[in-house]
């Protein structure tokens, strides 16, 4: 038998190139995801625990919705996943920096909107040129875009504004700076029904692989259009956290019939939907809502079926 060692060789270099790629590739996904790793956070008054022994992964080419019933959490874990709490155990990092250490480096590369805010007393163009320079990847032209598309003026008094107007401008601003985090809390509360349309496609257009994006909110059917991935709470427990790819191939949303036995049934005015185990090759759309609801319902079930 010949060899062809000239054959060999180059074999054997371009597999050694594929698995340095792959390598750096993982290396990048791994320093780059928000990781919180065996969280535990307690209010003093009053004396309630929120989180004990909590972790959960998020990487970046992903729109998250974070799900969970009022009082379950959900916007002090937001706090402590930017490094505005300090959790009593635990830690939560991004690129592998703790944020709690509020370092420049991992500031200029995170953005929360909250639900509540206050705009300074300043015009738009004065605002953006005193915070833009701490987020070196801010983009003017994003931010024309953004407020064009929100049907906003480029240079208004921010005082002179709206609850809603100062929203569009503030998530505006947030989407321009192109923070590798992006996280906002209830970012509907306060716009009307076209502000809505146009909160997401800005947030389609804002969106890129190397971003991860975070919404909270109780307002599910305002944000599902831009989700690809859900997680769902409760205080320390993550009953849910999967792709809405992996959901549709795991459940199915549909109207009941004979013989279903669903983990949520929910009576309307066309008939009952269901929410039920998919059968295989039957996929459907996921109505989040429903999901939610499903998942607080029957928790173990939920687990089961996605392996939790």
């Amino acid at each position: 038998m010949l060899i062809n060692l000239a054959g060999n060789k180059k074999v054997l270099y371009l597999c050694s190139v594929l698995v340095k790629q792959y390598t750096k590739t993982l290396t990048q996904i791994t320093n780059n995801m928000l990781q919180i790793k065996d969280l535990s956070f307690s209010y003093r008054k009053p004396n309630r625990e929120l989180f004990r022994d909590f972790s959960l992964d998020l990487h970046p080419g992903n729109v998250y919705g974070l799900l969970g019933k009022n009082g379950a959490g959900k916007s002090t874990l937001i706090y402590l996943m930017t490094g505005l709490l300090t959790p009593a155990a635990g830690m939560v990092t991004l690129d592998g920096e703790d944020v709690r250490r509020r370092l420049p480096k991992t500031l200029s590369d995170m953005f929360l909107v909250p639900e509540e805010f206050e705009l300074p007393n300043t015009t738009l163009s004065q605002y953006v040129s005193i915070n833009a320079p701490f987020y070196p990847r801010f983009s003017n032209e994003d931010m024309s875009r953004y407020l064009d598309i929100f049907e906003m003026e480029h240079d208004v008094k921010l005082q002179s504004l709206s609850m809603g107007q100062k929203k569009k401008v503030f998530m505006s601003f947030a989407l321009a700076t192109n923070t590798q985090v992006l996280i906002m809390d209830e970012p509907t509360n306060g716009l009307d029904i076209p502000s809505k349309s146009q909160f997401r496609k800005i947030v389609a257009q804002g969106m890129s692989d190397e971003k991860m994006m975070l919404f909270s909110t109780h307002q599910v059917r305002d944000i599902e259009q831009v989700l690809d991935h859900v997680t769902i709470i409760d205080q320390s427990r993550v009953l849910l956290n999967a792709s809405l790819t992996e959901v549709s191939t795991r459940l199915a949303f549909r109207p009941m019939r004979e013989g279903d036995q669903p983990l949520l049934a929910q009576a309307g005015v066309m008939g009952t939907f269901v929410v039920v185990p998919a059968s295989e090759g039957e996929e459907t759309q996921v109505d989040l809502e429903m999901l939610f609801n499903a998942t607080l319902q029957q928790p173990q079930l939920v687990a089961q079926l996605f392996e939790q």
